[in-house]
């Protein structure tokens, strides 16, 4: 039992490793025979990046989106117009897939639901689910925090009305490691803190063994406080902050947490 963890996309790139960054994320994950793509970034990026990697897309069994953002969704317009993504299982909160924008600006995912059904095998999933016996979909995030998952950004369409989005479908991945959990996070809004105790629900483990991805951080305030407070407490060994971080809310944590860089071309192997 292992999980194999390539980051495809992110803000950041490695000296000397030349691939392509945006301000987005994509992660390739093999687990017990699936080869799973966690969210797609914003443009063509991941694919090129993938095709230098030697990681065959074509051959992907699932896709899960974190939320519908456009940095983590808009990709999927390309992969669909260069591979035959069909049989491909897409697994999203049905909320993934709604309209969002930001003032007069697009930033949703390019399909809705119907055209998802045409070009993928679509799993609407709002609640807690296997990929394999030790990877996990975490369905809706509880926000149980009073420090986060409070924030909007932009609007969702919603019966039929544009109102705030609070990303209620915001998810992420949990794999079960044995005696821990290791989370796979996209940007964490409803909050890294309330996503780690849904790991630990969903698994039955009492110790987070390490976290990769978006935590949405980017001021010292009493979010990120709290945050490395709470981290603190789960005796990480394993911290890959990423995406939407920024250096100053990083340089916060590096104090007191295990933080490691994470640039396009890393890989994770997790037994």
């Amino acid at each position: 039992m292992s999980l194999k963890l390539k980051v495809l996309l992110d803000n950041n790139t490695y000296i000397d490793r030349y691939y392509l960054g945006e301000p987005a994320l994509s992660f390739y994950i093999e687990c017990e025979g699936a080869r799973i793509l966690f969210d797609a970034g914003y443009s063509d990026a991941f694919i090129k990046n993938a095709a230098a990697m030697g990681i065959d897309l074509s051959a992907l069994t699932h896709i899960v989106l974190s939320h519908g953002h456009n940095d983590h969704t808009r990709g999927l317009k390309f992969l669909t117009a260069q591979f035959d993504t069909r049989k491909m299982k897409l697994i999203a909160h049905p909320g993934a897939l709604y309209a969002k924008r930001d003032g007069d600006e697009d930033i949703g995912a390019p399909f809705d639901a119907e055209k998802a059904g045409r070009l993928f095998e679509y799993i609407p999933q709002s609640t807690i689910c296997n990929i394999t016996p030790s990877l996990y979909v975490l369905g809706k995030i509880g926000r149980a925090s009073s420090f986060e998952g409070k924030t909007s950004i932009g609007e969702v369409m919603r019966a039929g009305a544009w109102q705030s989005d609070f990303m209620a479908e915001d998810t992420a991945l949990a794999y079960d490691c044995g005696e821990s959990v290791f989370v796979i996070t996209g940007c964490s809004h409803s909050g890294i803190c309330n996503i780690c105790d849904a790991a630990k629900t969903a698994t039955g483990k009492k110790r987070i063994a390490g976290v990769i991805g978006g935590f949405h951080l980017f001021s010292v305030d009493e979010q990120l406080r709290n945050t490395v407070e709470y981290l603190k407490r789960q005796n990480i060994g394993m911290l890959y902050p990423c995406h939407c971080v920024s250096l100053e809310a990083k340089a916060a944590m590096m104090g007191a947490l295990p933080v490691r860089e994470v640039g396009v071309g890393m890989e994770l192997e997790l037994k």
